[in-house]
């Protein structure tokens, strides 16, 4: 059994959120206060989130990311990537990494690693204090550069850094982000910006393409392509005169659907098809209800075989989705596991098979503006 959907597209990718909480309030993901949190009788205990991580690997998952949120603010996160560490699969042990945004990583770096933890991503948008604060509303770039260092100390590697970039904002870093990871033997990662945002502002325009990036990173240092990048969604680029790579998400100018094997499951227990899906489908629900691991992996396939065949954002009847980025999985510097299609709500779908349950959630109905300033 496996996790393949109409178009032939073979699930391999399980994104799993931890917690929809984070210690930074980026303006581009989430309002400066009024959150409205997961409540805790909802989320998954370490339990539940490893029967599912079991039961998705029996239908063919071989790598699970731990996002948030930020994933690290879970007081057991420790526990829970030994746990899913300790899962094999028949082509040998789970590939088991995380994305966060740092702050915790010099406490916390080497019980993970000790734990089995494989890989970390680190979001990284800026390196200027200032910048930091008007994006984050946090002063604490100096806590996540100290994770960095952290994170490099116990050996993880490769330590990929994720930067979203925006029009106006932190444009005219991109040359400078890549100069300090090629220094620190880092792999730096463009994301083009995309409609997960929690107020639903996002402009195409506002956008920073793929192929200004790559001219950006150009003015500083001579690429070349790798090659196709199979299921991932970053094209890398060697940089001349060094072993390091540095990769551009584009979601948007170059959409990567056709070849997305990514599923997600949020820390409420709802396991989505799309990053941008208007569906979900409620295994916590399930669980609790009793069913057993055969219902549960019916209720996975099911939903998978719903996925369409791409995301639709340039599509005139595309809608954002009512969660936040925040309450799927992750942060938006997060987006290397991103999904890649856009599915549309369908409660009588879901329920005719299989008898899986689904859930529309709110909005929350914030009214906030992303920041934006010009240099």
């Amino acid at each position: 059994m496996e996790l393949i959907d109409r178009y032939g597209r073979v699930h391999r990718d399980l994104r799993i959120s931890l917690t929809d909480r984070c210690s930074l309030r980026c303006t581009y993901c989430m309002p400066a206060d009024g959150v409205p949190w997961l409540k805790s009788a909802t989320l998954l205990s370490t339990e539940e989130l490893v029967r599912l991580t079991r039961v998705a690997v029996g239908l063919g998952v071989r790598e699970v990311r731990l996002t948030g949120g930020e994933p690290l603010l879970r007081p057991d996160v420790v526990d829970v990537v030994r746990e899913l560490a300790a899962i094999s699969t028949s082509d040998g042990p789970l590939d088991l990494s995380l994305t966060t945004n740092a702050l915790r990583l010099p406490a916390l770096a080497a019980p993970l690693r000790d734990a089995g933890l494989d890989r970390v991503n680190i979001s990284l948008d800026t390196l200027q204090r200032a910048r930091f604060i008007e994006l984050t509303r946090r002063d604490r770039l100096a806590d996540t550069l100290a994770g960095i260092e952290a994170a490099r100390a116990v050996g993880f590697a490769p330590i990929k850094l994720n930067a979203l970039i925006m029009r106006g904002v932190n444009d005219d870093e991109i040359a400078d982000l890549v100069s300090f990871a090629v220094e620190r033997g880092l792999q730096m990662r463009f994301i083009e910006h995309m409609p997960l945002d929690g107020g639903h502002t996002w402009r195409r325009e506002e956008m920073v393409t793929a192929s200004e990036i790559l001219g950006a990173v150009a003015t500083r240092f001579d690429l070349t392509p790798l090659g196709a990048p199979g299921s991932a969604p970053a094209e890398e680029f060697a940089i001349a005169g060094t072993t390091a790579t540095v990769g551009v998400i584009a979601s948007v100018t170059r959409t990567f659907c056709e070849r997305c094997d990514r599923v997600r499951l949020t820390a409420d227990g709802q396991f989505r098809n799309c990053l941008f899906a208007h569906e979900e489908s409620d295994l916590r629900t399930l669980m609790r209800e009793g069913a057993d691991d055969a219902r549960l992996a019916a209720a996975m396939q099911a939903c998978v075989a719903r996925k369409r065949p791409g995301h639709g954002i340039d599509d005139p009847s595309f809608v954002q989705p009512d969660r936040p980025m925040s309450a799927i999985g992750g942060r938006w510097g997060w987006l290397l596991g991103l999904g890649s299609e856009w599915v549309q709500s369908s409660a009588m779908v879901a329920r005719m098979s299989l008898n899986i349950s689904t859930s529309r959630i709110g909005s929350p109905g914030n009214s906030w503006k992303p920041l934006s300033w010009r240099r």
